[in-house]
């Protein structure tokens, strides 16, 4: 084969290479019990929500697919630095604490805590100092569970959001603390009848959420927030949120 044909069947390998290199599929940790930002939808058996059309379009405008990888909250760091996943994509506040172990994307959403009480109870609250002497609950690995043990001295652990729900609904918990949007969003489906969230009650802990990065990835943290940038600016991110109930 003369050198001219050499190179020419190198190029055309490189160009055939590059569509499959570009699709890489990256493992998505997401969690199971975060509706509407991340659940598992029982008909398909699938994890949907916010998140997942988040990083699902982000993957496809920076160059690779996804693969979601249901699991818990309190997991998802862990499951990250040690390379059993390649992002994170669920309700998780960028905080100090975070950014030290991992990176991430620029926000996406920003909300605060919600305040969910025994139906039966009609106070109306407005903020720690109307609940002392609780006993309180809060998901493990957020960030709402320091500043409640500075406040509270009864302080209940429980891995998932649902599992507050279900005390408080039961009213096995006076009160409990989790993402407004997913708590409002499972008591506004009818799930947990004998809950309400306090509408009066006024947020502290508030922050925002992005796609979380294992640290020295820049290139595709770069690429993320490229994918990002043009998701917010041609209204992709907010029809994903109004898709799922989110302003």
């Amino acid at each position: 084969m003369s050198l001219k044909r050499l190179i020419q069947t190198a190029v055309i390998g490189l160009m055939l290479a590059t569509p499959a290199m570009a699709q890489q599929t990256l493992k998505v940790g997401s969690t199971p019990t975060g509706i509407p930002f991340t659940f598992l939808d029982t008909k398909t058996n699938t994890i949907q929500g916010v998140m997942v059309d988040m990083v699902t379009e982000a993957g496809k405008r920076a160059g690779f697919q996804v693969q979601i990888e249901p699991m818990q909250f309190s997991t998802l760091i862990a499951a990250l630095t040690t390379s059993k996943i390649d992002l994170i994509s669920a309700a998780m506040y960028i905080t100090p604490a975070r950014k030290e172990q991992i990176d991430f994307s620029d926000p996406i959403y920003t909300y605060g805590e919600g305040l969910i009480v025994p139906k039966k109870d009609t106070k109306a609250y407005v903020s720690f100092d109307d609940m002392k002497g609780y006993a309180v609950g809060a998901q493990v690995g957020t960030a709402y569970v320091e500043p409640l043990k500075k406040t509270f001295t009864d302080v209940k652990i429980y891995d998932t959001i649902p599992d507050i729900l279900r005390d408080v609904n039961a009213g096995r918990l006076q009160a409990g603390f989790a993402d407004y949007p997913i708590a409002a969003y499972n008591i506004q489906q009818g799930n947990f009848p004998e809950a309400r969230v306090v509408n009066s009650y006024k947020a502290t802990m508030a922050g925002s959420i992005g796609i979380g990065v294992r640290k020295g990835e820049t290139e595709l943290l770069g690429k993320i927030n490229t994918a990002l940038t043009a998701m917010q600016a041609d209204g992709t991110v907010k029809k994903i949120l109004a898709k799922w109930g989110l302003e």
